[in-house]
């Protein structure tokens, strides 16, 4: 193999800012593209759908768990994937181990949940083997092929007004790759990180960064610790840095 080259401390930071001057780049870029996002027509979804979950028939609706914001994976979980029935597919899987703490996107007004064909038995035996604790549920109609994810995988972004559900937004393919943590999550969203920072259209909600963070045991409390605030009032540079 051949390597770089070997370098004093001074050289390796001067690389390093160099380098740093292209990521911020990219970060920008992103914030952009979620901006669009966020800007993106919703359609309507007058179809009725039904899942089957732990405690048995629910609808799409259902699925939001009473939040503002749903975000549906599609695991390829079911016969004649390889690994049935014992796993789901080797990259589903790969991304269900990558799902953070959901209690940070519910402080956030939105649900995550994974849906496949497989039945709940088979989905809870899994879940239970490889220590998932992600919402799961069984697609019974249509719903895979309505929102492109008839095979394989996928990701749609959902929002509700009221009764009335809206897509938003859809990513797959290598898309997929990039999502698990909470603010990946949020940002395919129609409200984003619902941070003031973001280029946002008037009258989306939005609070102050970091302020809204907490321990994923601890959302609920009726208000931010003082302590809380002040250490992120002093912090180095803006979010966005």
């Amino acid at each position: 193999m051949k390597t770089p080259p070997i370098v004093s401390p001074q050289e390796w930071e001067a690389a390093r800012q160099q380098l740093l001057v292209e990521e911020k780049e990219l970060t920008r870029a992103r914030d952009v593209l979620a901006a669009k996002r966020r800007r993106m027509p919703w359609v309507a979804v007058d179809k009725e759908y039904e899942f089957e979950g732990p405690e048995g028939k629910v609808s799409l609706l259902d699925l939001f768990g009473g939040r503002r914001q749903l975000i549906v994976y599609r695991a390829f979980f079911e016969p004649d994937v390889y690994g049935w029935p014992d796993h789901a597919c080797r990259g589903c899987s790969m991304v269900a181990d990558h799902v953070g703490h959901l209690a940070h996107l519910n402080a956030r007004d939105t649900t995550l949940v994974f849906a496949s064909r497989a039945p709940q038995p088979e989905i809870e035996r899994v879940k239970a083997r490889m220590g998932w604790n992600i919402p799961w549920y069984t697609i019974t109609d249509d719903f895979d092929a309505d929102f492109g994810v008839d095979e394989w995988h996928g990701t749609n972004a959902f929002i509700r007004e009221g009764d009335s559900v809206f897509r938003t937004y859809f990513i797959n393919a290598r898309g997929d790759e990039a999502l698990g943590n909470t603010w990946s999550y949020l940002d395919m969203t129609a409200l984003g990180r619902q941070e003031a920072w973001e280029d946002s259209p008037e009258g989306y909600p939005q609070t102050t960064p970091y302020e809204w963070w907490n321990w994923h045991d601890a959302y609920g409390d009726a208000d931010p610790a003082p302590e809380w605030l002040a250490q992120t009032r002093r912090g180095p540079g803006a979010l966005t840095d």
